[in-house]
């Protein structure tokens, strides 16, 4: 659908997007290292200037990302595949949400799962504390902080990356987006200074994330053992020690060290749920997850759009502002994340399954663990909790346990919760960033992924030492604010592309097997088709039909065209069984028509096996760009596979006549290289010898 003839460079590193990076990091750490107190003391005042002069931006993008994420899954495009039409998904429904769940907002729930309720609860933004109302309205905003609106951001980034990548070929990475408002600028300046935001905003995030993960790390070693003393000291050697497991886990991959490592927190996560529903005040749990989700939906406009205008306060900055700009600056990690273990599902999928899954798992965290706190301090009048957390919010969740039994045990099981996913929140976090700055590239040398991993625990080490939680808030918030904008921008280029998608539906129906066969009359077709049906032809024979009959069919075609001005060739790629007629017209989508051998096990109805001995039989299968259309031509004379050939490429013409907007796209090898799709190919293909 989208074309260029300009390539990314292969190297392993875009310099363009890698060095300014690494400049404006280090730039950052050396300041804040020169002069800790300066550092903090310009976070804050930065801090107060974009909350006061951009909340509002902020809360209109969230609330657009929202509407727009849904709004796509609801219509016709939501059954538009994040790959070609034939495309599985890669990995199981249950190490998918593992790995999301891991990526998204692990630390997040364990750090705030507790503190938020009982802080919202002694300290309301509207209302008085300590009532029942209060801790209504306590839950009603955790759920909304972490609820739909987060998912919304990171479902948004994710479904841009998927859907330009794994559907068009275009890099994995932020600057693919913007194509179809662009074109091939993408592939220079501004491509570059998209994805250096997107790296700056991602190294933030994580730091952000791995500085809350070590105060909660040391708050709980200090718990187990008191002669750990709660400091910078021993925080930034816990960044140490975790971020060497990180570069372990980043060496070993996606598939095996972060899938593995997300299946481990899961486990752990349900363990430490299970329990605390068990033991705690369990039909008051089940009661306010109902209770409070009802009041979630039904205030949900009406929060989206609160800024407490007429009541202005560091509340809205400190909380909503800091969460959503956390989640905006952490989008490209997570998007990007989601992006890499969802090729395959539709649109509608994803969206739904990372939007309704991870919030619903939400609601219920935070009923389990924060209206059990509330129980506590309304029922059982353990308020000294109150005092607790307000001193020191990584404490909640330690002190929620001393109430319970088991405490050591539950209490241990929450650090290593937390250390693993301080690990694959830093392993993933490294495996995007080094894909950014390798111009979308997925396979880098390990030296790279560990530079990223060194650095971001380096980032988080800095920036505690600056300022502390102040220090975090800011620099997320602050590198949020331009890749929100970059966002809206990628939602608009989405939004043309499905345009253009809905065109090629149109015009490219699938034709149905046999069509051709019945529709040019004639005595005794009807018995050729039949024969079709029930035969279960070779390896071998489908080889000789495609050798002798498809090609030639080709060939006829090939030259037909060329007479007519239109350059086409065949291709012959005989290692993966293919035969391949591609239309090439300059400045216009290619042609491609395909032939493909391909294998099924012998149905139970069949002959008990082939007269070779194999156990499967063999079809020729179209493929077209989009991927398998899911029909066989084998048993086709000449003239049937001209027709059927001209049936496709009729409908090719249509597309380009009904979409003369469009902009115009050609895989190139290299988009070839960093997509792992080619046309219509799984996996990647040899390169086949081209027929004069």
């Amino acid at each position: 659908m989208f074309s260029t003839d300009r390539k990314l460079p292969k190297a392993v590193i875009l310099f363009p997007v890698f060095i300014p990076a690494v400049v404006v990091t280090l730039l950052l750490v050396i300041g804040t290292i020169s002069n800790p107190e300066m550092a903090g003391e310009a976070f804050s005042a930065t801090l107060a200037f974009i909350t006061q002069s951009f909340g509002w931006f902020y809360m209109l993008s969230v609330a657009f990302f929202l509407v727009f994420v849904v709004g796509i899954a609801l219509t016709k495009w939501g059954n538009i595949k994040l790959g070609p039409d034939h495309a599985e998904p890669q990995y199981s429904f249950p190490a998918w949400f593992a790995m999301l769940f891991s990526a998204g907002y692990g630390i997040a729930l364990l750090f705030f799962g507790v503190a938020e309720p009982v802080l919202h609860y002694s300290t309301p933004p509207a209302g008085a504390p300590g009532t029942i109302e209060a801790a209504k309205q306590a839950m009603q905003i955790a759920f909304f902080h972490w609820g739909f609106h987060i998912w919304a951001i990171y479902g948004l980034t994710g479904l841009v990356l998927a859907y330009f990548s794994f559907r068009h070929g275009l890099p994995l990475s932020m600057r693919s987006a913007l194509y179809p408002i662009i074109g091939e600028r993408i592939y220079g300046p501004i491509g570059h200074v998209v994805d250096v935001f997107a790296i700056l905003g991602t190294l933030f995030g994580i730091a952000t994330t791995l500085g809350l993960s070590v105060t909660q790390i040391n708050a709980g070693l200090n718990y187990l053992w008191p002669t750990i003393p709660v400091s910078a000291t021993v925080q930034v050697i816990a960044i140490a020690l975790i971020t060497l497991a990180a570069i372990c886990s980043v060496v070993a991959g996606l598939d095996k060290g972060v899938k593995n490592l997300s299946l481990l927190n899961m486990i752990l996560a349900l363990t430490l749920m299970g329990f605390v529903f068990i033991v705690g005040p369990t039909i008051f749990i089940l009661e306010t997850f109902l209770q409070n989700t009802g009041s979630y939906l039904n205030n949900i406009v009406e929060r989206t759009f609160n800024l407490q205008a007429y009541t202005r306060s560091d509340w809205i900055g400190n909380w909503t502002l800091f969460i959503f700009g956390w989640t905006i600056a952490w989008s490209p990690f997570v998007g990007l994340f989601i992006a890499k273990i969802s090729r395959g599902r539709t649109i509608r999928q994803f969206v739904f399954g990372v939007m309704l899954v991870p919030s619903i798992f939400t609601f219920l965290w935070f009923s389990i663990f924060g209206d059990t706190a509330l129980h506590l301090i309304m029922n059982e009048g353990y308020t000294a909790l109150i005092d607790e957390v307000q001193a020191d919010h990584a404490i909640a969740l330690f002190k929620l346990f001393e109430r319970l039994p088991l405490t050591s045990i539950a209490s241990f099981i929450a650090v290593v919760l937390i250390i693993t996913f301080f690990v694959t929140s830093s392993d993933s976090g490294s495996l995007v960033i080094d894909s950014l700055a390798a111009g979308g590239a997925t396979h880098t040398p390990a030296w790279q992924r560990v530079f990223w991993a060194t650095t971001e625990g380096a980032v988080a080490a800095t920036l505690l030492l600056a300022g502390g939680l102040t220090a975090l808030q800011t620099m997320t918030i602050a590198s949020a604010l331009p890749f929100a904008i970059i966002m809206i921008i990628a939602a608009v280029g989405m939004w043309r592309a499905l345009v253009i998608e809905s065109h090629t539906t149109t015009s490219l129906q699938y034709q149905m097997q046999g069509t051709r066969l019945t529709s040019n009359g004639g005595p005794g077709l009807w018995k050729k088709r039949l024969a079709r049906l029930v035969n279960f032809p070779s390896g071998e024979q489908v080889e000789e039909f495609m050798s002798s009959t498809v090609l030639k069919a080709m060939r006829r075609v090939q030259r037909e065209l060329a007479a007519q001005d239109w350059p086409a060739q065949v291709h012959i790629d005989e290692p993966n069984h293919r035969l391949y007629l591609e239309v090439l017209r300059e400045g216009q989508l290619d042609f491609i028509y395909e032939i493909r051998q391909v294998g099924y096990a012998m149905p139970a109805f069949a002959q008990p096996e082939s007269p070779d001995g194999d156990e499967h039989y063999y079809r020729a299968e179209v493929f077209l760009r989009r991927g398998g259309q899911s029909y066989d031509v084998y048993g086709y004379d000449q003239a049937d596979l001209i027709g059927d050939i001209l049936d496709q490429f009729e409908k090719y013409l249509h597309f380009l006549h009904i979409s003369p907007g469009s902009l115009p796209w050609r895989m190139t090898e290299h988009d070839e290289m960093l997509s792992g799709e080619p046309f219509a190919e799984e996996p990647p293909a040899p390169e086949g010898k081209t027929d004069p």
